[in-house]
């Protein structure tokens, strides 16, 4: 696709914004519309270049719209594709999606539209701690996994002239089938949230009986359970379209679990140190610092005296250097890490740089997690 001359995306949050500043950056030609029931979102998208223009009514938009992006969550995803069915769309359009989920995504695609017209279901799979349009970010995606569902038809020209659209966001495109992705994103994603949430929960009887445990949570706990804070709203949506993956993988934790409850009520120490050499093993085979299912954190211990001016020192350094931070915290108490200031950066390339220039240039020591 050298060009494409009108892109519609439906929702810009985060990463409808994200894909909007993408596709301007290799096709500055391209129009790019906005569709969602808030209209004074879609007027700030436009005031801050995000969008080129936009729409109140979703059929005259997707009436000329090219390629139509539906940058919802899965059940707002599912009920205006039920609307954009009896939209009057162009032969030539190519709809896509950006769900976490993608079973319920193709089957309603099957249902809805006609074989030729074309839709390809898609997951990038990259997030932020932010939201919204104001948190829209051109590199968001960059070595990310980029997920991409064809089923029926071979689609081989939709999809490269899909990709060629993209090019932008420096994703790595994936191709699999919907269950494929459903299956490896229930395991790897969608359970642990489940997870985390879980640990978090049960956390909170104990909190309230030992006071104590909620600042000693602020560690490694806090650490391993990040992901619980992610927006509720969107964890049911996905839960609720990839239930029958997800009751599978729970029935595989309960057995697992008894298994190991057997091991404790045997004192079965061999088992014991099998069952967690087994995944220290399998932990370490796991690449580091790259993008996957769940998106990384890129997170800097920096081990800090306890004086004035060291933190201003550490912000100093990365502001002259031109790189910008995330998040910035102080951890009260941490077992395995002797550093006191947590820095967090967008990517991967910003974390290096700032590990380098602080070494360099302070004289604290670096830690990545």
């Amino acid at each position: 696709m050298e060009k494409a001359q009108h892109v519609l995306m439906i929702g810009v949050g985060l990463i409808g914004a994200s894909l909007s500043l993408a596709i301007k950056k290799s096709h500055p030609d391209t129009t790019i519309s906005g569709f969602s029931h808030s209209k004074e979102e879609l007027e700030g998208a436009k005031k801050i270049g995000v969008l080129d223009n936009y729409f109140l009514n979703l059929r005259e938009g997707a009436s000329q719209a090219d390629v139509i992006f539906l940058c919802t969550p899965v059940l707002v995803t599912l009920e205006l594709m039920q609307e954009l069915a009896y939209c009057s769309l162009k032969s030539t359009v190519i709809i896509t999606d950006v769900c976490s989920t993608k079973q319920d995504v193709m089957t309603e695609a099957k249902r809805l539209f006609t074989p030729h017209t074309t839709f390809i279901g898609g997951h990038p799979m990259a997030g932020s701690h932010k939201s919204g349009f104001l948190a829209g970010d051109k590199d968001l995606f960059e070595n990310a996994f980029y997920i991409l569902v064809s089923e029926g038809n071979p689609q081989v020209i939709e999809m490269s002239s899909l990709k060629e659209l993209l090019v932008g966001t420096q994703a790595k495109f994936v191709e699999l089938t919907a269950k494929e992705h459903d299956q490896i994103t229930g395991v790897l994603s969608h359970m642990p949230h489940v997870i985390a949430s879980l640990l978090v929960n049960e956390a909170e009887s104990l909190m309230t009986t030992y006071p104590l445990s909620r600042k000693l949570a602020a560690g490694g706990f806090r650490d391993i359970t990040r992901i619980a804070s992610s927006d509720p709203r969107m964890w049911t949506d996905i839960s609720l379209s990839n239930g029958e993956i997800l009751q599978d993988e729970i029935n595989h934790w309960l057995e697992a679990l008894l298994e190991f409850k057997e091991y404790l009520m045997n004192s079965d120490e061999a088992a014991i140190f099998s069952f967690f050499n087994e995944a220290r093993r399998i932990r370490e085979s796991i690449p580091v610092h790259q993008e996957g299912s769940i998106p990384g954190f890129h997170d800097l211990y920096i081990n800090v005296p306890d004086h004035p001016g060291a933190i201003a020192e550490v912000t100093g350094v990365l502001a002259s250097e031109g790189i910008s931070l995330i998040n910035i915290k102080i951890i009260e108490t941490r077992d395995d890490i002797f550093g006191i200031l947590c820095v967090s950066f967008k990517n991967e390339k910003d974390l290096n740089k700032a590990r380098q220039m602080i070494t360099q240039k302070t004289a604290y020591t670096c830690l990545v997690q």
